[in-house]
């Protein structure tokens, strides 16, 4: 089979002069934000005449703090004078609330929240098909009413500010991080990586600057692959190896909250890898009031994010079905030389109250990414040569850092559909069939194999490497050469990975005076499609056979059941087990002998096999006081294999026999504490590595496997440390949060040597984090620090040493808290890396390891002009403004 031929079609205003460039992007940005506030306030005003006219009163307003914070979750009580009937109620996440479907009459509206004086509003009328507001202002409680609040805490002042934190109810260390910090505290660029950044033991960057490309992320040493991300309970990832794309999925702006399970979880916790944890995403609570918020931000390299957003409030008969609604683009110049990111996207949520028992959500995300980015990082030379933030060049055509011979085309789609019923006498059900896929087509230009000065230009450099030779000769890129074992066109790769999935998660769980039994099942089908066929950059014409070429199917179970008992009012215990099995179906094609060669003239080869592992938890919470818990896990995790295992010939030392799933047992127990003005939560850990197989990037263009991962089966190993966060309110506006990480990360087994590092695992980590929150105004000062860690190459260890690095982030922002139409209306600014740090984050060596002493397992590996290397991003600032608009407001 022969590849598409690939790139992206140059934009005329790619080619305008940078003065004409930002006068085209402000006309067009200023356009845009003027049309799309006009087309979605008249789609919400019609919205609104429709929902007057429906049937039934309403009453919605906004809780907050004395110092306009929106108080989340904050109960709701609205009691009709006349029939004395109740309903109850609960904030969102911006602390809105609707109480839809009354009766017209007077009501009296009384809200409270831990920590906080409880309010009531008498007397407030509303007739047949009015919609009345209330803006709510909540005190701080008295003494003793703090008292009070303490005896029956599941929440407090602290909590209410922390940035992330724990909760009392948990079995496991886990941080929930706060809807708060995401809108506050993050760029509007952002992605999840640099959002789960906040988290103890977590660090992540991304070279090219915040949301300007693939975030890398590591929490206790575990690399991406080792852990699974969920949407809304989905779990997503590539199906090569369970690794994420956080420039390809699900942007902040779309993301309500983070739920960080730093552990196996329990037996209902679903996904290729929970080997390491899950880092649940959260999409943004359907608003039960209607706005329009139209936003433009910009900043360095030439970033412009336009961004408008949509929330229609509940409408319709009985007021049942609302939607909130996201629609972006973002170009950026990037921080590294001629990395240029384009992307559009949009998402909505659907949310349909079918009946009082039964709910249906509906989901939907898409993304178009354009972008310049190569498929590595920057070569050591470069860096030194030309500077921190270089990468690619225009000006010398015959280089295979020509920026025109570097592309990636990358769509994604995302679409899931919840129903959750409650099927009466403790029974509920809880189903979500979805689907997502991912369509990476990208073109690369290889550097030239006899490049020994790692430089862009010059002599004994990648000059003169891309250009036509004569027919039949062994020179040019359209000549085939030598390479090794086998022959193939030497300067560019036209490379896809894409993937279709289809699944379901799916739980029925029943609710007694004893506790909660829950039984289920995740299955996901996926079908693959990836290649690598050597071109020609300049002609774009593909060889005809494949470095390789691959289809497979996956299918993915995880039955599980579990119960969760009360044993006392302080003392829950939860058991169970899930069966983690996994089943793949591969063809591999004939190719030029990189990976299974001619295959004695057969087209394809198939191989299939299972994988399965049984995975017990168990766990406990102990409730010490009614502010005070501590906890215990043992749970067992696992991770399915790379499709790799199954090649057959070549390609470097990849794991020769169909293998064991990657396993993990944990053991960790910790406690949480949630005092009126503080929040404290702190936990051990001690992870068992097992099956581990390691994956490393070819960075030698010399090595047959250039271009590939190479997997090793590596030794056992051990994780343990310590981990803590704690926020404090200290009055005024003012809050510290705080957290820390120590451990170390180890292998272990027969003939290793003691005290061996688990690569990319830091001895520590901490955040330290000063915020200011009054009257709408936010300032927030963030460092995040970390140790210490090696690089090396799967095979060997401790080969390269990357030194700490620290970054601080400053956030000021001002909000309108106010029942204006104008309410959430902002303004802010940012600045990423403050004081301009320049760290080597990770490094791919050019040169192979050199034994220390002899020994099978420790290497040392000299510094190289064409070592790849990982850099922070530059400082950078960005200015945003959002306009709020609330018809319904006076």
């Amino acid at each position: 089979m022969h590849a598409a031929t690939l790139g992206l079609r140059k934009l005329p205003y790619f080619e305008e002069p940078f003065g004409g460039r930002v006068k085209t992007l402000l006309r067009r940005s200023l356009a845009a934000l003027i049309l799309g506030t006009t087309v979605l306030a008249s789609g919400a005003l019609s919205n609104t005449s429709f929902a007057q006219e429906s049937a039934g009163a309403s009453i919605t307003g906004t809780v907050t703090d004395l110092y306009g914070n929106a108080i989340q979750k904050a109960s709701v009580a609205v009691k009709n004078e006349s029939t004395e009937q109740v309903q109850q109620f609960t904030t969102d996440n911006q602390g809105h609330f609707v109480a839809a479907g009354l009766a017209a009459g007077s009501y009296d509206v009384t809200i409270s929240s831990t920590g906080f004086a409880t309010t009531t509003k008498t007397n407030v009328a509303v007739a047949a098909g009015q919609l009345q507001s209330l803006s709510v202002q909540l005190k701080v409680g008295l003494l003793s009413q703090n008292v009070e609040v303490e005896a029956q805490a599941v929440n407090s002042i602290a909590a209410q500010h922390a940035l992330s934190q724990g909760s009392l109810d948990t079995e496991a260390p886990k941080s929930e991080i706060s809807s708060r910090f995401i809108q506050e505290f993050t760029p509007p660029t952002s992605d999840y990586s640099e959002i789960i950044q906040i988290a103890p033991g977590t660090f992540s960057y991304n070279s090219n600057g915040i949301g300007l490309g693939q975030g890398t992320t590591y929490f206790r040493g575990f690399p991406d692959g080792d852990y699974d991300i969920t949407w809304d309970g989905i779990p997503f990832d590539d199906t090569n190896t369970p690794t994420h794309h956080s420039w390809a999925f699900f942007p902040g702006l779309w993301t309500g909250g983070v739920d960080f399970d730093r552990s196996p979880g329990t037996a209902s916790t679903i996904g290729p890898s929970t080997f390491g944890g899950s880092i649940n995403l959260l999409s943004k609570d359907v608003p039960g009031e209607q706005s329009v918020q139209p936003s433009v931000s910009y900043g360095s390299f030439n970033t412009l994010l336009i961004d408008g957003q949509y929330n229609s409030g509940f409408f319709g008969p009985s007021k049942r079905i609302g939607l909130t609604l996201d629609v972006h683009r973002m170009t950026s110049d990037g921080f590294e030389t001629l990395n240029d990111q384009t992307r559009n996207a949009g998402d909505i949520k659907v949310l349909y109250k079918l009946s009082d028992r039964t709910t249906i959500t509906g989901y939907s995300g898409v993304i178009r990414l354009s972008t310049n980015t190569p498929n590595n990082p920057p070569l050591r030379a470069q860096v030194a040569a030309y500077g921190w933030n270089y990468l690619l060049q225009n000006n010398d055509s015959t280089s295979a850092f020509y920026q025109k011979y570097n592309t990636y085309n990358l769509p994604t789609d995302f679409e899931y559909v919840g129903v959750n019923s409650d099927l009466g006498h403790g029974w509920l059900l809880d189903v979500k069939p979805y689907t997502y896929s991912y369509y990476n087509a990208q073109y690369y230009a290889n550097d030239n194999p006899n490049d020994s000065t790692g430089l862009a230009n010059g002599p004994n450099s990648s000059t003169n490497w891309i250009f036509e030779g004569p027919a039949g000769s062994n020179t040019g890129c359209n000549n085939q050469v030598k390479k090794k074992t086998y022959m193939a066109l030497p300067c560019a790769v036209d490379k896809l990975n894409s993937y279709r999935k289809y699944g379901e998660t799916s739980t029925i769980s029943q609710v007694s005076k004893y506790g909660v039994f829950r039984t289920g099942m995740w299955y996901e089908w996926a079908t693959t499609n990836r290649y690598q066929f050597p071109s020609d950059p300049i002609t774009h014409i593909d060889q005809a056979l494949p470095n390789f070429h691959e289809h497979f199917y996956t299918n993915s179970y995880n039955p599980y059941a579990e119960y969760e008992w009360h044993a006392t009012k302080k003392l829950t215990i939860t058991a169970g087990d899930k069966y983690a099995y996994y089943n793949m179906n591969l063809t591999q094609y004939a190719d030029d002998g990189k990976i299974v060669g001619s295959l004695q003239g057969r087209a394809s080869v198939n191989s299939s096999g299972g994988f399965g592992s049984n995975l017990p938890s168990a766990e406990a919470n102990y409730k010490l006081t009614n502010n005070w818990s501590a906890y215990g896990q043992f749970g067992k995790g696992s991770e399915i294999p790379p499709s790799s295992t199954f090649d057959v010939a070549g390609g470097g030392q990849e794991v020769g026999t169909l293998p064991k799933p990657t396993e993990t047992t944990t053991y960790q127990g910790g406690t949480v504490v949630k005092l009126n003005r503080m929040t404290l939560d702190a936990d051990y850990f001690r992870v068992k590595f097992q099956n581990n197989y390691v994956s490393n990037a070819v960075a030698n263009p010399n090595n047959p496997a250039y271009d590939l991962n190479e997997y090793y089966l590596g030794p056992d190993s051990i994780t343990e440390g310590f981990e803590a966060e704690a926020n404090a309110f200290l009055g005024y506006g003012f809050n510290v949060y705080a957290n820390g990480t120590a451990g170390k990360a180890t292998y272990t087994g027969t003939d290793v040597p003691s005290g061996l590092y688990v690569a990319d695992a830091p001895t520590y980590t901490q955040s330290l984090a000063v915020t200011y929150e009054d009257h709408g105004l936010d300032l927030g000062v963030i460092e995040k620090r970390v140790g210490d860690h090696y690089n090396d190459n799967g095979s060997y260890h401790n080969q390269v040493y990357d030194a700490p690095f620290n970054n601080v982030n400053l956030f000021l922002n001002y909000t309108l808290h106010n029942h204006s139409i104008f309410n959430q209306s902002k303004i802010s600014f940012s600045v990423n890396n403050l004081f301009n740090d320049e760290s080597i984050l990770d490094v791919a060596s050019s040169n192979g390891p050199a034994k220390v002493n002899g020994s099978a397992y420790i290497a040392t590996t000299a510094a190289s002009p064409l070592d790849q290397l990982s850099l922070t991003a530059g400082r950078s600032f960005m200015f945003s403004l959002r306009v709020g608009i609330f018809p319904n407001h006076n």
